[in-house]
């Protein structure tokens, strides 16, 4: 029995995930120039003729996993979308913010050998900053209206704590107290 338009649309989803997941895995322990389509394709036990169905090469490879897993984060920053965050929110950011870094290790790893190497880095620096802004945008009006003196040098502060509470996660992860850590930085922001 032929199958239906959706089960073939299943199929091409979990192939798609399959590449990116296996691409992830590899860049974040090879590095991206290091690795090969050839090897994703082997990895990911499909040809390389079939990686190309999917995707146009190494660099939209890439592109497509940061976009989706930056997509998944920054869906958590606004969960009811309304462009207003709100103290509940923040607090609920962080929570998820750990979670994902704790749960996603290999993204975040990789995320972070990108940002110390700008020939990688550069590949999706415009996708990163177009997503990124408007949740800076919401950050300093929130701390604008929660009477932050200075709301855009806390917006900073925000993102460069947790930015370093995550790479030093992702140095050492057996010597890291993320719950105990979790905790001190909420309670920055009660």
């Amino acid at each position: 029995m032929p199958r239906t338009e959706e089960q073939l649309n299943e199929i091409r989803e979990e192939k798609r995930l399959l590449i990116m997941e296996t691409a992830l895995a590899l860049f974040a322990k090879h590095g991206f120039h290091h690795v090969s389509i050839s090897q994703i394709a082997s990895s990911a036990g499909i040809s390389k003729g079939l990686m190309y169905n999917y995707f146009s090469g190494k660099k939209d490879l890439l592109e497509k996993i940061i976009s989706d897993s930056f997509k998944h984060f920054t869906e958590n920053f606004d969960p009811n979308h309304d462009g207003v965050l709100e103290k509940h929110e923040l607090l609920q950011f962080i929570d998820n913010a750990f979670d994902m870094i704790h749960d996603n290790f290999d993204f975040w790893k990789l995320f972070y050998t990108m940002l110390l190497r700008p020939s990688v880095f550069e590949i999706v620096i415009q996708k990163y900053e177009e997503m990124l802004e408007p949740l800076y945008k919401m950050l300093m009006t929130y701390f604008e209206k929660s009477g932050y003196e200075k709301p855009h040098r806390e917006a900073v502060f925000f993102a460069a704590v947790m930015d370093g509470l995550a790479i030093n996660y992702i140095i050492d992860p057996g010597h890291f107290p993320l719950e105990d850590i979790k905790e001190k930085v909420k309670s920055l922001y009660r």
